[in-house]
C-alpha cells in the first residue's frame, strides 16, 4: 500500500503527517507500528488523523484491505473485566485490528495498569496478559495501538512513556479557510471572505467544518452557490458571531474583569455560576491565547487589548 502523501487529503499538520508516513514505511517493511499517542486541543483533528493512520495499515490476512478498525471512547470503559469482556476477547483475541482509545485521560485506573503490562515493548513485540478466567497474546505485528487525548498532562507518565506522542498544530487562518472550501466544492466566494471567516474559527477544524454546514444551509435557503460578504455578515449577526469566535461567556468574563480591577477565579466562578475548572479550561486559555486577559499573583486582570475588544464591540 503506498504511503507516499498518504494523508494528502487532510489540510495542515505536515509535521504529524510526516512522522506517521515515517511509521507507515515502517509499518510496510516490520508490520509494527509503535504505540501512538496523539495529542491536541479538541476540534484539531486528532480523531481523524488517527483514523487516517488506521486505514493504511494493511492487514497480512488479506493485503488488500486494512485491519479491523476499533473506536473506543475512554469515558464507556469502566474496569478491566467490562474491557476484556466486551473489546478484548471478542474482536482483538486472535484477530488483526487497531485500536483507537479516544479521551485516554479518562482510561480507569486499572485498565492503565494493564496497558502498561500490555504495552510493554519488548525485542519479540508480543505480551500476554491474563484477566480472570481469559488470557491473550497481543502481536503487535497484528495488533496496532493508538490513544487520543485533549489533557495529557492527565495520562499515567509509565503509559505515556510506552507511546510515540504525535503532537498536532494549531491551523492557521489560511488552512481553516482551506478546511471550509474543501467542505463546499461547490461553492464560489466573494474575494476575502474566507480569511475574514477564519478569524472567528478559533484555530479550530471542527468549527470549520460546522462553519460550512451552516454555509451550506443557508445557501440552500437561498438556491444558489456563490457566498458573497453580505452573506457572511448575514450569518454573523443571525448566529451571534463575535471577533475572535469569542463566546457569550467569554465577553461577560471581559466585563467582569473590566468592572473589578483585581478579580479572583472564585468571583469569576460566583459571577458566571461555572466551576473553576470548567472557568480555566473552557474560557480563560482562549482569552489569554489572545491577550485579552491576563493572571498574575494579584488575580486576574483585563488587558488594554481586551479593554479594546469590548470598545469596539460597543460601538
Amino acid at each position: 500500500m503506498e504511503t507516499t502523501n498518504t494523508f494528502s487529503s487532510i489540510v495542515g499538520q505536515e509535521t504529524a503527517k510526516r512522522r506517521l508516513n515515517f511509521y507507515l514505511d515502517g509499518y510496510n517493511a516490520t508490520n509494527i507500528v509503535p504505540h501512538l499517542m496523539f495529542v491536541a486541543p479538541k476540534g484539531c483533528g486528532k480523531t481523524t488523523l488517527a483514523k487516517a493512520m488506521a486505514r493504511n495499515l494493511p492487514s497480512q490476512e488479506n493485503p488488500n484491505k486494512c485491519k479491523k478498525f476499533l473506536e473506543i471512547n475512554c469515558s464507556t470503559l469502566k474496569n478491566i473485566k467490562r474491557l476484556f469482556n466486551d473489546v478484548i476477547i471478542p474482536h482483538v483475541n486472535h484477530q488483526e485490528c487497531t485500536i483507537l482509545f479516544d479521551e485516554a485521560s479518562e482510561l480507569p485506573k486499572d485498565i492503565e495498569m494493564a496497558l502498561l503490562t500490555i504495552l510493554n515493548p519488548n525485542p519479540e513485540h508480543r505480551t500476554t496478559f491474563s484477566c480472570e478466567d481469559y488470557t491473550v497474546d497481543f502481536d503487535f505485528r497484528r495488533h496496532t495501538f493508538m490513544f487520543a487525548t485533549t489533557e495529557a498532562q492527565q495520562i499515567f507518565h509509565a503509559l505515556m512513556d510506552r507511546c510515540e506522542r504525535v503532537d498536532l498544530d494549531e491551523y492557521t487562518y489560511d488552512e481553516l479557510s482551506q478546511i471550509v472550501s474543501l467542505n463546499l466544492k461547490d461553492v464560489t466566494w466573494d474575494e476575502g471572505v474566507l480569511e475574514e471567516m477564519a478569524t472567528v474559527l478559533r484555530g479550530n477544524a471542527r468549527q470549520a467544518q460546522k462553519m460550512a454546514m451552516n454555509i451550506q444551509s443557508h445557501l440552500g435557503q437561498q438556491k444558489r452557490n456563490h457566498f458573497a460578504i453580505a452573506d457572511w455578515e448575514y450569518m454573523r449577526h443571525a448566529l451571534g458571531i463575535q471577533p475572535l469566535g469569542l463566546s457569550p461567556i467569554e465577553i461577560r468574563i471581559l466585563r467582569y474583569l473590566q468592572q473589578k480591577k483585581e478579580c479572583s477565579l472564585t468571583y469569576l466562578s460566583a459571577k458566571t455560576g461555572l466551576t473553576k475548572a470548567c472557568l480555566q479550561r473552557d474560557f480563560e486559555l482562549y482569552l489569554q491565547k489572545h491577550s485579552l486577559m491576563e493572571i498574575s499573583t494579584a488575580g486576574r486582570g483585563i488587558t488594554r487589548k481586551g479593554k479594546e475588544y469590548l470598545d469596539k464591540l460597543d460601538k
